[in-house]
This record gives structure tokens, sequence and C-alpha cells, in this order.
């Protein structure tokens, strides 16, 4: 008898994406949540004629985090579980000439998709790492910007995600994540069911606790701005924060 993981554990996430990052490799489409519910998956993006219709199909984001980014030529950008290389393959593009983007999964076939992607496209300038979000495998002041598309809340420890975000950054450097949060007073059973119902499988945060966790790992310049309703309390957003000092240059 095969046990399986218990649901919203990390474990449990990493076998669910692993599944899909599968079914993309053999050719499908893949979707988690309500795809009805607002711009799920590659229907936040425009001008993606020239990426592979592979990374287009494996893409899973709640948003676009590249809307808000602000990338550069030069600098290195890190993309939190950044599953089948979409926002990695677009910010390589906008980094180059000289910069890089690295991509962070903790499921093997998402990098081996993320890799295939990449090949695909003719993007050299990334790098897909193993790793969890909880314990980035980068060295501190690392990377200019940090960018995550619907992942954040999928982890147990979002503290211990924005913390290492923190470290990882240079002084001066910017986060631009696209999330899912709760709204607030949201009902708990519906919360939960609607957290199931959008793939949420370790749970949301609402705007107050993202702003409380942001400024306990450091961050200042926050804002976060609802996009739209991904389910009966649940809304998409973007969450922009800034690690304080200056980038070098």
């Amino acid at each position: 008898m095969t046990d399986h993981p218990a649901p919203g554990t990390r474990d449990a996430v990493i076998s669910r994406y692993s599944g899909l990052a599968r079914t993309a490799l053999a050719g499908g489409t893949i979707t988690d949540g309500d795809e009805d519910a607002g711009c799920f998956g590659a229907a936040a993006y425009t001008g993606t004629g020239d990426v592979p219709g592979g990374a287009l199909r494996a893409s899973l984001g709640c948003g676009n985090p590249l809307a808000v980014a602000d990338l550069h030529p030069g600098e290195t950008v890190l993309d939190l579980g950044s599953g089948g290389g979409l926002d990695v393959l677009l910010s390589a593009r906008r980094v180059a000439p000289g910069g890089t983007a690295y991509g962070l999964d903790a499921s093997p076939d998402m990098l081996a998709l993320a890799r295939a992607n990449a090949a695909a496209a003719g993007v050299t300038n990334t790098s897909f790492l193993p790793g969890h979000i909880e314990d980035i495998p980068l060295p501190d002041g690392h990377v200019d910007v940090v960018i995550s598309n619907c992942v954040i809340n999928l982890s147990t420890d979002k503290p211990r995600v924005l913390a290492e975000a923190f470290r990882v950054l240079r002084p001066g450097g910017r986060l631009g994540v696209s999330d899912v949060i709760a709204g607030e007073g949201t009902d708990p059973a519906q919360r939960a069911g609607a957290e199931q119902q959008v793939g949420c499988l370790s749970g949301t945060l609402t705007q107050a606790q993202y702003r409380d966790l942001l400024r306990t790992a450091g961050f200042t310049h926050i804002a976060i701005t609802l996009t739209y309703d991904a389910a009966p309390g649940l809304h998409a957003a973007i969450i922009q924060a800034a690690k304080p000092g200056t980038l070098a240059g």
C-alpha cells in the first residue's frame, strides 16, 4: 500500500505539481484551480507569441509579476517556485544582455520541464535550481529582484519564505510577486472551501498579515494591489516591497 502525503504539507504540494509537470512533458495542458475565476495561467500575459507552447501550457500563476517587476538589462532575478519556467524565460529576455534569471523549484519534474522549455526557446541566461523557497540555495545579497507567481500561498512557513527573499536580495533590491490573499473577516469554512477551489493547499494570508510578515522580514515600501476576485473571499493580488539600501551603480 502506498502512503500519500497529508493534504497541505510540502510533500503534498510537490507531489501534486510533479504530476502536473509530467502531464505537460507528455504534451498535455495542465490546470490547477478554477481558470474561469480570473487571470489564472497564461491568460494574464501578453506578448508571449515567441514563448514555447509547453511553457504556456504549464503556466499555473494567478497574475503576471513581470508587469510590476520593472526588470532592466544586467540585473539578476529569482523566481520562487518557477514551475514550467514561463516567468523565468520572460525575465531572462528582459535582463539580457548581462543579466541572469534563476528559477527555483522543489519538483524535479518541474525543473525538467522548465529546462526543456528554455532549450526550446533558445534562452541561455537562465539557471534552474532544485530547492525549497523556505531555504533558497543562493548566497546573501545575490539578486536584484525576487518574483513569484501564486506560490507563496503554497508554503507552510510563509514567514521563512519572506525572510529568505529578503536575505538573498541586494540592498535596494525589489520584491514583486503575484499571490492569492484572503479577505478580512471571511468565514473560516467558506475560506477553506475557496482555498481548495483555487489550489491554495496550505492556506492564504490576509492583506494585513502579509504586510506584517513583510515588515518583520525587514521590507519597506510595501504595496498590495488587489487585481481580481479569485473565489468567494479570496483575491489575486500584486505584492511589492523593497529591501532598504541602494544598489551599486
